[in-house]
């Protein structure tokens, strides 16, 4: 079976991974314990959380007491923001082939596709950490 949209799943347990943090805000959430909430490999998550923290998104504690904590408010993270640290810049408005050209005079993915894209591009940018909070 195929979706339509496709998240990777190191952009899933990010986002998953940044709720469960965004939540217990301002306490500190340990990689042991979010991988277990998130079923997930703690070496895996370390990577995907590595790059969170380049970002600015999380900043990391170390030591007994450590585990990742939002850097910025939940607010100021959108779904989209997430994306394109875990995976690559999202570029909407382009083939969604990623070819250079097309064998059609007009593309059979035609004007529809691209609104398509850059209506799932502005969800996901308004989608905020902040909306998932009890």
């Amino acid at each position: 079976m195929t979706n339509l949209i496709n998240i990777s799943e190191g952009t899933s347990l990010a986002l998953h991974g940044l709720v469960i943090i965004a939540q217990q805000y301002p306490n500190k959430v340990n990689a042991r314990d979010l991988a277990q909430k998130l079923n997930a490999s703690e070496a895996h998550l370390a990577k995907i959380f590595q790059r969170l923290g380049k970002s600015g998104i999380v900043k990391s504690y170390r030591g007994p007491a450590g585990g990742f904590a939002l850097n910025k408010p939940a607010e100021e993270i959108s779904f989209i923001n997430i994306i394109e640290v875990v995976d690559s810049k999202v570029v909407p408005d382009k083939c969604p082939l990623h070819k250079s050209s097309c064998p059609f005079n007009n593309c059979i993915f035609g004007k529809e596709i691209t609104k398509i894209s850059n209506d799932i591009y502005q969800t996901f940018q308004n989608i905020k950490l902040s909306d998932f909070i009890k």
